[in-house]
C-alpha cells in the first residue's frame, strides 16, 4: 500500500526568523493522520536567517538527525559538543537521559537550510551522546548512501533503533531498487527534484509511505535529492 503525502499538505510554520515546514505533527501543528511512521516522529524542513536559531533547550528519549542541504549549521550542547555543519554533513545526537543543546545558523549573512528527523530510540535513559560525519556527494549519486543506522555499518552515524537511513542523488535515467522485508515499512522523502517511486510521481517535499510493499522502486528522477527509510512497525 502507497500513500503519498504532498509537500503543500505539510503543516506550516513562519516565525520571521525561522520558515519551517512540518511532515509529521509538531509544536502547534497537529494532523491526526500524521503523528508519525513507525519510529519516524518528525521530519521538520528548516530554513533559519543569518546569525538567529534555537536557544538553548533541552531533549530526552530521542535519536535526533540533522541533514544540512544548504548554508552552516552551528551546534553547541550539554555534552561539550561545538560544530558547524554543512551541506554533506550528517549529525546525530542521542538524547538519552537528558541533553541541552542549542542550534544557530552560522552564518552571518546566508539562510541556512536543513532537515530535523527524530527517530524514538529502542532504548531509554542511556548516557546522551553525539556523533558527526560527511558523506561526500560521488557516494550517493546513483545510489543509495547508508547515512544511519543501528550498527554503524558503511561508516553511518549510529543511532538506537532498528531503523536505516540512506542519502541519494540522482540524475536523468538513474534507476534504483531497494527490497523491503517482510513486516518492514519504507518512507521516502523527496528533498528536491522530481522523481517517480513505485510509480507514484513526486515532487521537492512530497514523501511516499511504503506499507506491506516488497521493495522500493526509484526511477525517472529529475535533479533528485532524496532520503530513504527502512523501518520497523512497532
Amino acid at each position: 500500500m502507497l500513500q503519498i503525502r504532498k509537500s503543500a499538505e505539510r503543516g506550516d510554520a513562519n516565525h520571521g526568523w525561522l520558515q519551517s515546514k512540518h511532515s509529521f505533527s509538531f509544536a502547534d501543528y497537529y494532523d491526526p493522520q500524521h503523528t508519525g511512521f513507525g519510529p519516524l516522529l518528525v521530519i521538520n524542513e528548516d530554513r533559519v536567517a543569518p546569525a538567529m536559531g534555537f536557544g538553548t533547550h533541552g531533549h530526552r528519549d530521542m535519536e535526533i538527525i540533522s541533514y544540512v542541504l544548504d548554508g552552516a549549521l552551528e551546534h553547541k550542547d550539554s555534552m561539550g559538543t561545538g560544530s558547524v555543519l554543512h551541506y554533506g554533513d550528517v549529525q546525530r545526537m542521542s538524547a538519552g537521559s537528558g541533553v541541552r543543546h542549542s542550534e544557530f545558523n552560522g552564518s552571518k549573512a546566508e539562510p541556512v537550510h536543513f532537515l530535523q528527523i527524530w527517530i524514538a530510540p529502542n532504548v531509554k535513559g542511556i548516557a546522551p551522546s553525539y556523533e558527526e560525519k560527511h558523506f561526500a556527494t560521488d557516494t550517493k549519486l546513483g545510489q543509495l548512501r547508508l547515512i544511519a543506522s543501528p550498527d554503524g555499518a558503511q561508516g553511518s552515524v549510529t543511532i538506537h533503533q532498528d531503523a536505516r537511513v540512506y542519502a541519494s542523488i540522482l540524475n536523468t535515467g538513474d534507476t534504483l531498487t531497494q527490497p523491503l522485508a517482510t513486516g518492514r515499512l519504507g518512507y521516502v522523502h523527496l528533498i528536491r527534484g522530481t522523481a517517480e517511486v513505485n510509480g507514484v510521481r513526486l515532487s521537492g517535499g512530497d514523501a511516499l509511505k511504503l506499507l506491506a510493499e516488497p521493495q522500493v522502486t526509484i526511477a525517472n528522477a529529475e535533479a533528485a535529492e532524496l532520503l530513504f527509510f527502512d523501518l520497523p512497525s512497532q
